[in-house]
């Protein structure tokens, strides 16, 4: 998961940066008071697996299914195998689509997510249909009244399965035979249990459907589940027989040895205050570099500082989850000194001019890491002429060009081409294009660099 949804409109937001502004003085605090949270993270961890062993509990994984959710699909068909891969007890929740105060977008969010479904599941070995409609919502009912019922019961998971095919293919009759087998819960019933399932979402600081949650951490989808598989097998919580080996690990970031030849070309779509771009940005530079393919770069204003709301519990998870995958992909980060605000208008008023002297991923590169890994102002006159010189650049070639404003049209545009062009409203974004006629690969998020890597490896191929 990366930076979430945008406005439904598309005009720019100038003034709202100073809303969003702090002083260096909160910065700092907010600096020490995260770097606590992320180390306490640990020990929270430790202590809730001793209260397990002690009261002899089994390891409980609640799974948080969105019928009408293409990635819920996609995580109930994991359950499957995770439920003969460790012993461990799901216990199974229905809700509905998150309120709009978390996904300000959801029926884009929705679109784009039987797009991602499509593509990401032939590489776990699982299936999602490609041009997957909407799910008619007459049947969405439906197959939540065949499951409502089922909540405590390991049929869940065989009766979900079937269901949710017959769901995407839109495919009336078998979901007529299936209710003919399994009894559907009247309207009040489904109702409360879909409320029900929210309220226990909610109250464990949580807004999304296709979460797992397992002693107090979530997990989104298919794409987290490695993470939660490591901490399953560190608790030796494998069954019997069964080899430590994960099973949905994130497929490996291979774009292959051929060289592009000029037939391919990157699009990042980055931004100053995402801790998901921080942590892939060199990464996405190495990835295009190694085959040969021209990296453009168009960067785009935050999501929070275009008007887009970041409630408490989607920040608390946004951070805690780029800790975690930050860590496993091995890159630098945590030290964070929240650029958001004037650090953020400042450092994209030197864009154009490290652009144009030739040192624009130099430039991002070095204000993210300063930002987001090492703990730097990167507002002050001193932060940013770090920043700066580090890329390589002329602090005082580039102080003239502080302050200025004609970078925001062309962050404007930016976001407006990844809002309308490729289908995306968060960052990192990508697009990959340029083979022979073939459709351009448009993908939102750090954790589909390797979709992004594996496509380039086939089309060069």
């Amino acid at each position: 998961m990366s930076e979430g949804s945008t406005r439904s409109d598309d005009s720019p937001q100038p003034g709202f940066a100073s809303i969003q502004d702090s002083s260096e003085r909160s910065r700092r605090i907010q600096r020490r008071v995260m770097r606590v949270a992320f180390a306490a993270l640990h020990t929270a961890r430790q202590g809730r697996e001793v209260l397990r062993r002690l009261r002899g509990g089994p390891h409980v994984v609640d799974f948080f299914h969105q019928v009408d959710d293409a990635y819920s699909e996609l995580a109930l068909q994991a359950v499957a195998e995770l439920r003969e891969r460790y012993d461990i007890v799901f216990r199974f929740h229905l809700v509905g689509q998150a309120d709009k105060f978390f996904a300000p977008e959801p029926e884009m969010l929705a679109e784009y997510a039987r797009r991602d479904c499509a593509l990401v599941a032939p590489h776990y070995g699982l299936s999602f249909p490609k041009g997957a409609n909407r799910p008619n919502a007459e049947l969405v009912g439906r197959v939540e009244a065949l499951l409502t019922d089922l909540r405590s019961d390991s049929r869940f998971i065989e009766v979900g399965l079937e269901a949710g095919r017959a769901l995407w293919a839109g495919d009336v009759e078998a979901l007529d035979k299936l209710s003919e087998r399994v009894p559907s819960a009247d309207a009040a019933t489904v109702r409360e249990a879909l409320e029900s399932g929210s309220r226990t979402r909610a109250k464990r600081r949580h807004y999304s459907g296709a979460m797992f949650s397992y002693a107090g951490e979530w997990f989104w989808g298919v794409d987290r589940l490695h993470h939660l598989e490591r901490r399953l097998i560190e608790l030796g919580a494998s069954s019997a027989g069964k080899k430590n080996t994960i099973r949905f690990d994130r497929p490996p970031l291979d774009a292959g040895e051929t060289q592009n030849d000029a037939r391919l070309r990157l699009e990042m779509f980055p931004s100053l205050r995402s801790p998901y771009t921080a942590m892939i940005f060199d990464r996405t530079v190495r990835l295009a570099e190694s085959v040969d393919i021209p990296l453009e770069l168009s960067p785009v204003m935050p999501m929070v500082m275009r008007g887009v709301p970041a409630p408490g519990a989607k920040g608390i998870y946004i951070m805690t989850d780029a800790l975690r995958e930050a860590k496993h992909i091995g890159a630098p980060f945590g030290d964070m000194h929240d650029p958001i605000g004037s650090p953020v208008l400042r450092g994209f008023s030197l864009w154009p001019f490290a652009r144009d002297q030739g040192r624009g991923a130099q430039y991002l590169s070095s204000f993210l890491s300063a930002a987001f890994a090492e703990g730097r102002s990167t507002g002050t006159d001193e932060g940013l002429r770090f920043v700066v010189e580090r890329a390589g650049l002329d602090w005082q070639e580039a102080a003239p060009f502080l302050d200025r404003e004609e970078w925001r049209d062309e962050l404007e545009a930016n976001r407006q081409t990844m809002y309308e062009e490729l289908g995306a409203w968060g960052v990192p974004s990508y697009r990959l294009s340029g083979s022979d006629g073939e459709p351009d690969l448009c993908v939102w998020g750090q954790d589909r660099l390797w979709l992004v890597a594996a496509e380039i490896k086939r089309r060069l191929a």
